[in-house]
């Protein structure tokens, strides 16, 4: 399945290694401004290139081909394309026939029976450029609502954020949520990178100005929306809401968050119950693994069942969770996106003031 929602879903399509990445958004109100330069800058984030980050250049410049006139939205999909500008297939030619430790080689193989080895095809994290553009759309959407949505690196190499600065965040290479550690998070990135390894990292995304009532009981949850979104992000191997695996720790008279006139007293819960969002800031913690790409010799197989020593070639990024942090950011915002629009319908009151 490569479409995500169901009121404001988006279809992404394109490879690694192929023309171009891009997606198709559908169910965008019509009247909606749509800020291009908004868009470019929020492909800018996640773009690749730097120490800490793939060499691979990208410009990543996004072109609206369908869906918007005169700087509005018509109401009709919204296509967009990013055309790949610095593919180097060739790096990958010594790997034709094996399957790279910790990828999607392997799996992807034995499902379509055909092995698009360069950079992984579309299995590759490339395709995330495209949810970023989505989740640009999905952003401004919010904005008019009153919803901003931002995200952060919390963790690299077990080196834990104690402060979340949001804004300190959008100006550090890494993303870094705190600035006391972020030098040892850099500098355990580096020593990864020289050693021809990588470690992996967490990203906090929160939620603010999020009304109470989004989402969809029993089987379209807000939280299970959530890590369902998260989860498709390449890498990603947990996810928490709100207190996370250390509710599971703690009594009930601990996780509770006490309600008062003027709101919750705390927020355990990350902002959701039952499903449902309770008016608090929705918060999530993604947890991705090591990049699996590094460059040292690894045991495997080929596609006839051969062992084989793995060495990797190409440009990977020694830590996928600083760019990473930019694409659950995005996702959160479509999952918004989604539900506000899916909620328009649960009380007759709100169809009576569109149509009375």
């Amino acid at each position: 399945m490569n479409t995500f929602g169901k009121a404001f879903s988006f279809t992404t399509f394109g490879e690694s290694h192929g023309k171009a990445i891009g997606c198709v958004i559908d169910g965008v109100p019509a009247g909606l401004t749509i800020d291009e330069s908004f868009i470019q800058s929020e492909l800018d984030r996640r773009k690749p290139g730097g120490k800490y980050a793939t060499s691979r250049k990208e410009g990543d410049v996004a072109t609206i081909l369908s869906g918007v006139f005169e700087g509005k939205s018509t109401g009709t999909p919204i296509a967009l394309v990013i055309f790949n500008e610095n593919q180097k297939s060739g790096d990958y030619e010594n790997i034709k026939e094996l399957f790279r430790p910790a990828h999607a080689d392997f799996t992807y193989f034995h499902k379509y029976g055909i092995r698009d080895y360069r950079g992984g095809g579309r299995s590759s994290a490339r395709e995330t450029v495209a949810r970023v553009g989505a989740g640009a759309i999905a952003k401004i959407l919010l904005k008019e609502l009153g919803i901003e949505v931002k995200s952060g690196v919390c963790e690299i190499a077990g080196i834990k954020a104690q402060n979340y600065d949001f804004q300190y965040a959008t100006c550090s290479e890494i993303y870094a949520l705190d600035k006391n550690v972020e030098e040892a998070q850099k500098k355990a990135i580096l020593e990864a990178k020289e050693a021809h390894d990588s470690v992996g990292g967490v990203a906090l995304v929160r939620a603010f100005g999020v009304p109470k009532s989004l989402g969809e009981p029993i089987y379209y949850k807000l939280d299970a929306l959530l890590a369902d979104a998260m989860m498709g992000i390449n890498g990603v191997k947990a996810v928490e809401i709100g207190e996370g695996c250390n509710a599971s720790r703690m009594r009930g008279s601990q996780n509770n968050d006490a309600i008062l006139k003027q709101g919750f007293k705390t927020n355990r819960s990350g902002g959701i119950l039952g499903g449902i969002s309770n008016g608090d800031e929705v918060d999530v913690k993604v947890y991705f693994k090591p990049t699996p790409s590094i460059f040292l010799p690894q045991q495997t197989i080929d596609t006839k069942g051969q062992e084989l020593t793995c060495n990797l070639k190409g440009r990977h990024d020694p830590c996928i969770a600083t760019r990473g942090s930019v694409v659950a950011e995005a996702m959160m915002a479509l999952v918004l996106a989604d539900l506000l629009l899916l909620n328009m319908g649960s009380q007759i009151s709100h169809l009576q003031k569109v149509y009375m």
